[in-house]
């Protein structure tokens, strides 16, 4: 008997997120704000196991409502996993490294000047879509706020994040306020 668990996001306009899960899932129910990467967090299992066993074409296209099987990881998911943490991080040097990466431009100097209910807005999104981690890949998606490779121009620094979802949330939504409550009507930004 399949066991389903289901994930509930909480006062998303005060940035609250609760998820319950159920131990040892075969079955999960796709809420808004999961991604197969948090699930696969979430679930003590690898984002190559869930595409595996759901069969899915893209792992950055699931829709709320959803029913994905949560396996386990089998020893070449958790190979595969470790190879893609060992290039990430191999994309940021050491503090002490004088050497820059063509992913990783140390000599990037960005502040933003985001204050209050935008900052507390930008911060929602960070949360939700990498759980605020620079590092953090989907797919195409890259780091804190999951942009697409091609906006990051291959400099994938924290300042040059912070510069690009700048630029990119004022040239689309106009505020980050704007982008959180797109995001909450559709589930991303």
């Amino acid at each position: 008997m399949k066991k389903t668990a289901v994930i509930a996001s909480a006062a998303a306009l005060t940035g609250v997120f609760a998820s319950a899960a159920v131990a040892n899932a075969d079955t999960v129910t796709v809420k808004s704000g999961d991604t197969v990467s948090k699930l696969a967090k979430d679930y003590n299992t690898t984002v190559d196991a869930i595409v595996n066993t759901n069969k899915l074409s893209n792992a950055n296209l699931i829709f709320v409502g959803q029913k994905l099987e949560i396996g386990e990881a089998t020893q070449a998911d958790n190979n595969q996993q470790a190879a893609q943490g060992q290039q990430s991080q191999q994309v940021a040097p050491a503090a002490s490294s004088q050497q820059a990466t063509t992913n990783y431009n140390t000599n990037s100097n960005y502040t933003s000047n985001v204050s209050g209910n935008e900052q507390a807005a930008k911060e929602w999104i960070a949360t939700r879509e990498s759980g605020g981690n620079y590092g953090a890949r989907n797919g195409q998606y890259i780091g804190r706020y999951q942009l697409s490779a091609s906006y990051l121009g291959g400099d994938y620094s924290p300042a040059n994040q912070e510069r690009v979802a700048d630029q990119y949330v004022a040239s689309r939504y106009g505020s980050w306020s704007a982008a959180q409550s797109h995001w909450l009507s559709n589930g991303w930004y």
